[in-house]
C-alpha cells in the first residue's frame, strides 16, 4: 500500500516499490533516484558496500518518514478507502496481503479495518520490513503481521487463498503488469478481492506565485517529473480497470477523488512538502531551468520562504481506487 523520481530499472525500488497504503506519497517523492542500481550495490570493496548499504538504509528511513507523514495527513481518505473495501468484502476477511508494504501504514489500516485478519506484508526491502516488524511489536500487533521479502513482479512465494490483496502505489512500478496481475489472481481465493490504489503524481503544495520571481515553479517541476516518469515508469497512469478485466477480474468499484487539505502552518504538511520537494531535486537537475532549481532550493534550505515555515500551503492530490474480484468460478 507507496512509493515517491523513479528508481533506475533493475534497482530494488523499481522491481518492488515501497507502498504506503494511503495513496500515497507522490511520485518524485517516493520513487527516488537516491537508490543505486543493483549492479552498483553489488560491487566494490567491502567498505564501499558497507557505505552503500548504510546510505541505502538512510534513504529508506527518509522514505518511511515521508510515507508516515502522508498517511497522517490523508488518514481520513485511507480510512474511507478501507471502509469501501470492507463494504465489498464483507466481514469474513482473514487472510490479507499488503503488496509493497513499505513503512506499514497500509498494513496497520488493514488490521484495524479487519480485526480478525492476519496480514502478510510484502516488500523487496529487508530494512523496510524490519522497521515494519518493530512498529508492529510496539503496537502489540506482531502476532498478526507476517513479513515476506519478495518481488511481487516475479512471485508471491507461499501466498495462497488470500481474501484480499491491497496494492497501494505499487502496481505502476511492475515491469509487466499483466504478469503481476496473474500472480495476484492465483494468490487470491475464488471470490477474493484485489484493491489497487494509485495517485496522479507528486502532490501539489504551492500557489503559482509562491516564489514571486519564478511564478509557476511547482507546475514546471511536475511537468518535468511527468516526462521522467513517462520514460522510467511507463505504467503510471495505466487504465487499471481495463487491465483488471483482461486479467479475469470482475471490477466491483472504481473511484477518483481530488483531495485538498488546508493545514495549519508549522505542522506535518510543512514537513511533508519539505520531504517531497527535497527528494525530487536531484531528478530535476538538467531537466528544469537552473533558475527554477535555485528557486526550488529556497523552498527547502531553511530560509524565510522554506515550506516548513509557510502558512499558505495547500496539499492537493488526486487519488484513485479500484476494487476487483476474482470470480468464484475461476480456475486455480
Amino acid at each position: 500500500m507507496t512509493h515517491p523520481t523513479p528508481a533506475p530499472h533493475g534497482s530494488p525500488a523499481h522491481s518492488q516499490p515501497h507502498g504506503h497504503g494511503s495513496h500515497e506519497v507522490g511520485h518524485g517523492a517516493h520513487d527516488s533516484h537516491g537508490h543505486g542500481t543493483h549492479a552498483q550495490e553489488s560491487h566494490g570493496t567491502h567498505a564501499q558496500e558497507s557505505h552503500g548499504t548504510h546510505a541505502h538504509e538512510h534513504e529508506q528511513d527518509g522514505l518511511a518518514e515521508l510515507l508516515d507523514l502522508d498517511a497522517e495527513l490523508f488518514a481520513p481518505y485511507l480510512a474511507a478507502s478501507m471502509r469501501s473495501i470492507a463494504e465489498v468484502a464483507g466481514d469474513d476477511v482473514k487472510r490479507v496481503v499488503d503488496l509493497g508494504a513499505g513503512s506499514g501504514t497500509g498494513t496497520f489500516a488493514l488490521l484495524k479495518q479487519f480485526p480478525s485478519a492476519q496480514v502478510t506484508a510484502v516488500d523487496s526491502s529487508a530494512h523496510m520490513l524490519e522497521q515494519l516488524t518493530r512498529t508492529a511489536a510496539a503496537k502489540n500487533l506482531d502476532s498478526r503481521v507476517h513479513p515476506l521479502e519478495a518481488d511481487a513482479g516475479t512471485s508471491l512465494p507461499g501466498v495462497t487463498d488470500a481474501d484480499l490483496v491491497w496494492a497501494s502505489a505499487s502496481m505502476h512500478h511492475m515491469d509487466d503488469p499483466t504478469a503481476t496481475l496473474d500472480i495476484i489472481f492465483k494468490a487470491l481465493r475464488p471470490g477474493g478481492l484485489l484493491a489497487i490504489a494509485e495517485l496522479d503524481g507528486m502532490p501539489r503544495f504551492l500557489a503559482d506565485d509562491a516564489v514571486p520571481e519564478r511564478p509557476g515553479l511547482e507546475g514546471r517541476c511536475r511537468e518535468a517529473l511527468t516526462t521522467l516518469h513517462d520514460e522510467e515508469v511507463p505504467h503510471m497512469g495505466a487504465d487499471w480497470g481495463a487491465l483488471l478485466a483482461s486479467a479475469g477480474f470482475t471490477l466491483e468499484d472504481e473511484r477518483t477523488e481530488s483531495l485538498e487539505l488546508r493545514p495549519q502552518s508549522g505542522g506535518s504538511a510543512g514537513l511533508y512538502a519539505h520531504g517531497t520537494l527535497s527528494r525530487i531535486r536531484g531528478a530535476l537537475v538538467g531537466r528544469i531551468d537552473p533558475a527554477d532549481l535555485e528557486a526550488l532550493d529556497t523552498l527547502v534550505n531553511g530560509g524565510l520562504v522554506d515550506v516548513r515555515h509557510r502558512d499558505d500551503l495547500v496539499v492537493r492530490s488526486t487519488r484513485q481506487l479500484w476494487i476487483a474480484r476474482r470470480p468464484t468460478d475461476s480456475g486455480s
